[in-house]
């Protein structure tokens, strides 16, 4: 899906990845991600969303949950993660960094209330009324009170399976008025994912969940419930900020921008490059066809074409055959033969904390002067330097 785009607007990254793989220094099954990179694409974001008058809060989901880019993406000016569950948000406090956003997509166990509320997130996104009353509970306890985002829901939204949770517009007048009962908590904004989708040609068109959290907007204003908060999530990039403003937002959650690995950039050259590519390697060949370790196969990611590296320093290019949801990648299979040990290079849209991957993040890749600056596992976690 971006192995082109990478191949020529950021060489140096697969350059690198491949000597790292050849001098033993990362396994198969890992994604080498460009620190640098990373962080000129969060500046690219932070400037565009200044510009804009958007918060912006970082995702690492897609890039499993790493620590070390996301203090680096903090130290540039977008301080908070937003975390997509509970489990993010426990790599997160455990290595200092801020939350902007937690709840959404993952509701936050009640066991762990108490811990990440005294921590301090600047929203709590809530999807039912007993989760309001439990949160204002916590944070009576603790003598804070918390802001929180509703996520609001209609038949007609675009959502994914897996992710339904939220209140109805017919429930928001009962929910304004079991509120204001909970002086601990205030209900500052509303939310909805996804708020964009590719349209499969060259533009991201706002779903029609916009549309339910406009309304919601006025029935919770009507309702003595001001809204001043919008998080208007999904493909944050530099091409939709200003679109998020134009539609009333006031918050954006960049992921795959920050790696330069939204739909649109396959489709076109954004001001994010591409910033983290696949490498494994030929495992074994049988009847004409490569077999190269997996594990990290995301069944929505388009994976399709690769470049295989052998000991000569021949580029060949392939595509990988189709691989059904029903079975494990222990390996996935080139069309074609390759040598044994040969680098395998693959590009394509991911969710790391998904899959069993290692990740490796390395620096100085854009000087030709690559260096290792730790491997991670898929969930944040430190490997080794």
């Amino acid at each position: 899906m971006f192995l082109e785009t990478t191949e020529r607007r950021n060489p140096n990254l697969i350059k690198a990845a491949i000597k790292l793989h050849r001098d033993g220094a990362i396994l198969p099954d890992t994604y080498v991600l460009d620190l640098d990179q990373i962080v000129e694409n969060a500046k690219i974001l932070k400037k565009k969303a200044d510009e804009t008058g958007i918060e912006l809060f970082y995702m690492t989901k897609q890039i499993g949950r790493n620590p070390l880019i996301s203090k680096k993406i903090s130290e540039i000016g977008i301080k908070n993660a937003v975390v997509v569950d509970f489990k993010e948000a426990i790599i997160m406090m455990e290595n200092n960094l801020p939350i902007g956003n937690v709840g959404h997509l993952v509701q936050v166990p009640k066991a762990l209330l108490e811990k990440v509320i005294g921590y301090g997130p600047k929203y709590m996104t809530v999807f039912s009324t007993e989760m309001l009353e439990e949160i204002n509970n916590v944070a009576k306890k603790l003598r804070k009170k918390q802001k929180v985002l509703l996520k609001v829901i209609e038949p007609t939204d675009e959502v994914y399976e897996g992710q339904f949770g939220g209140f109805h517009l017919a429930d928001l007048e009962a929910v304004s008025k079991f509120s204001k009962d909970l002086k601990n908590i205030e209900i500052v904004g509303i939310t909805s994912f996804p708020c964009f989708l590719f349209d499969g040609k060259n533009a991201l068109k706002p779903t029609t969940n916009i549309q339910t959290i406009e309304r919601a907007k006025v029935i919770l204003n009507e309702n003595d419930i001001n809204i001043s908060e919008l998080n208007i999530p999904s493909a944050t990039c530099s091409k939709t900020i200003p679109l998020i403003k134009q539609i009333g937002g006031t918050q954006g959650e960049p992921g795959h921008a920050l790696t330069g690995t939204t739909p649109l950039h396959a489709e076109m050259d954004l001001e994010e490059l591409p910033s983290m590519v696949y490498l494994s390697e030929v495992s074994h060949n049988l009847d004409g066809k490569a077999y190269f370790y997996g594990g990290g196969y995301y069944r929505r990611g388009h994976l399709e074409n690769l470049l295989v590296i052998d000991e000569k320093n021949n580029y060949v290019k392939d595509t990988i055959e189709s691989f059904g949801n029903e079975s494990i990648d222990y390996y996935l299979t080139a069309k074609n033969s390759h040598s044994v040990g040969s680098t395998v290079i693959a590009a394509f849209r991911t969710q790391i904390f998904v899959t069993r991957s290692d990740i490796a993040v390395v620096s100085g890749i854009s000087s030709a002067n690559p260096k290792l600056e730790g491997i991670y596992n898929s969930l944040g976690n430190l490997i080794r330097r």
